[in-house]
């Protein structure tokens, strides 16, 4: 679906224009045509290829969606695919935008997120004297809003991390901080997968030979650059501190299974003492002279319970029971 098709002259709008009279305004000087397609279908996808002269393999993997994040260069023209991460409810869910960059082109086809760029379209239309430098300044600030929608993800697993750990030591939690930690870490795996590749990529436009389409934006590139490898040192911080959690929490459930064990073992004692005397005094032997005293069932009863009772108190004092 387009969303819109604007044509650009020395960093200011000159209309909005149909997809027939893209190839017009690509042969005016000085001039770009920025388009945006959502869930584009394969008939919009080759009919951008036609106007833009697009390489077929680029298209393919805008077509077939769900690829890694990747910067592929075609001659004058680049293809980036960036992956588009957002928090719905207690959910990950993951987009993608592939952009399609050349001299005097933009095309960004946006699939399975319903963020669009239009604050994008409106910053750059905002700063002229940027937007003249024409479809790089584009690609930077699609990159950028791209990235910067990394952020408030990553604040949002912080925090759940930190009401996680704030449960690790409160009985009989470790089963269920066990489950949300690891349900956290595939979370925290996903944005990562989004964010690695794209630090690499990045920097192939902002240092050695850059593509000739971001020559006069490489250091706006640094800056999101920048940005990445915060992004990532975080993750890396998180991936360490959930790893030690779920050792902390393992640790836990020993323990807790460690006191239930010394429990039993010490009633396991106290009993068994008291059925050592039962015991004994069960044979019925006629030459046993607890037989014919008078009271020598309470005295037994007295006897097994006084034990019983030592050994409670001797346990109790312990911490076994």
């Amino acid at each position: 679906m387009l969303i819109n098709c604007v044509a650009y002259q020395e960093g200011k709008k000159l209309k909005d224009i149909s997809i027939e009279e893209i190839s017009d305004y690509l042969e005016i000087p000085d001039c770009f045509v920025w388009v945006a397609l959502l869930d584009a279908e394969l008939a919009e996808l080759e009919k951008m290829r036609e106007e833009f002269d697009l390489h077929p393999l680029a298209v393919e993997d805008a077509w077939h969606s769900h690829q890694r994040p990747k910067l592929d260069e075609y001659g004058d023209s680049l293809f980036s695919v960036m992956q588009l991460v957002k928090m719905e409810g207690d959910e990950l869910t993951i987009g993608e935008v592939d952009v399609f960059v050349g001299l005097n082109y933009v095309l960004s086809v946006r699939n399975r997120n319903n963020d669009g760029f239009l604050g994008v379209r409106a910053r750059c239309e905002r700063e002229p004297h940027l937007l003249s430098h024409g479809a790089g300044f584009v690609f930077y600030a699609l990159m950028d809003a791209v990235v910067d929608r990394y952020f408030p993800v990553l604040d949002t697993l912080e925090t759940e991390l930190e009401d996680i750990e704030e449960q690790i030591f409160i009985k009989g939690s470790a089963r269920l901080n066990i489950e949300r930690l690891y349900e956290l870490k595939r979370k925290v795996t996903t944005l990562k997968h989004a964010v690695a590749p794209l630090i690499e990529e990045t920097g192939k436009l902002h240092r050695g030979r850059v593509p000739t389409v971001c020559v006069n934006t490489r250091e706006y590139f640094r800056d999101v650059y920048d940005h990445l490898n915060r992004i990532n040192a975080s993750i890396e911080n998180m991936r360490e501190t959930i790893g030690t959690a779920i050792q902390v929490n393992l640790s836990m459930v020993t323990i807790e299974e460690s006191e239930v064990t010394k429990r039993l073992a010490a009633w396991a004692g106290i009993f068994a003492v008291a059925t050592a005397f039962v015991g004994v005094w069960g044979m019925n032997f006629d030459t046993m002279p607890e037989l014919r005293m008078k009271y020598g069932y309470p005295a037994a009863l007295s006897a097994i319970a006084l034990v019983c009772g030592i050994l409670y108190r001797r346990f109790k004092k312990a911490g076994w029971l």
